[in-house]
């Protein structure tokens, strides 16, 4: 089984200039089929992760529902930065 979260992180790291407040989480989902992953980040670093029109999110998004494939189940993932 591949760790989602793990990936996720990795695939964001080279991404972010704060790599030491990156972090994945995984959260309940209200539907049984559905695995729901956070990116939590600085400001700058969400604002570097989601890029322009979201390109960069769509793209990380598509990655992920690759890895997430046989767990057969819906992947989503959101960007928050810290408060």
């Amino acid at each position: 089984m591949i760790d989602l979260e793990k990936t996720l992180y990795d695939l964001c790291l080279p991404l972010v200039s704060h790599p030491q407040n990156l972090s994945v989480k995984t959260m309940a989902s209200t539907e049984d089929n559905e695995i729901l992953l956070y990116v939590y980040a600085d400001d700058d670093d969400v604002a570097r992760l989601i890029g322009r029109k979201g390109v960069i999110a769509t793209a990380l998004r598509q990655m992920m529902s690759i890895a997430a494939r046989n767990e057969h189940k819906r992947l989503s993932v959101k960007f928050e930065s810290y408060e």
